[in-house]
């Protein structure tokens, strides 16, 4: 484990502690065999949505999360053009190498997490910037506006 001297040592184990936590709802709830599995798809999930998320959302999400998953999101540059829910899973699987089916797994295993450490504010603006599909891949219903 690396030591960030400008985060005082108090909140560094604390940051590490609410990773672990992280990890293993992570390891719970996609029932990966090891810590180490959810760790590898935490990171290739939060680096994909690090690639989507732009503006105060980023911001704001980055600031709840745990210190270790906050860095892997905000060290992607956004893409300019963000992807609908679909369009990421087919994304990451490509970048993963494993099926679609795989990656919509991983990816509503670790987005459930991310929601718990947003809140539903955070996560309801989160779903209003993102293009369609997403509420999906957090674990929440779709709602489409009236027509």
């Amino acid at each position: 484990m690396s030591i960030d001297v400008r985060v005082p040592l108090e909140q560094q184990q604390s940051y590490s502690t609410a990773y672990q936590q992280m990890l293993e709802r992570v390891r719970y709830e996609g029932a990966y065999p090891t810590r180490e599995r959810a760790e590898e798809i935490v990171r290739l999930v939060l680096a994909g949505l690090g690639r989507q998320l732009t503006g105060d959302e980023r911001v704001d999400l980055a600031a709840r999360l745990p210190l270790e998953a906050a860095r892997t999101l905000t060290a992607q540059i956004p893409d300019t053009q963000p992807l609908s829910g679909w369009a990421f899973v087919k994304d990451l699987a490509a970048r993963s190498g494993a099926s679609q089916a795989t990656t919509r797994w991983d990816t509503g295993s670790v987005l459930a997490a991310v929601a718990a450490h947003a809140g539903s504010d955070l996560s309801t603006r989160i779903l209003n910037q993102l293009p369609p599909g997403w509420a999906l891949l957090f674990g929440q219903a779709e709602l489409n506006p009236a027509a």
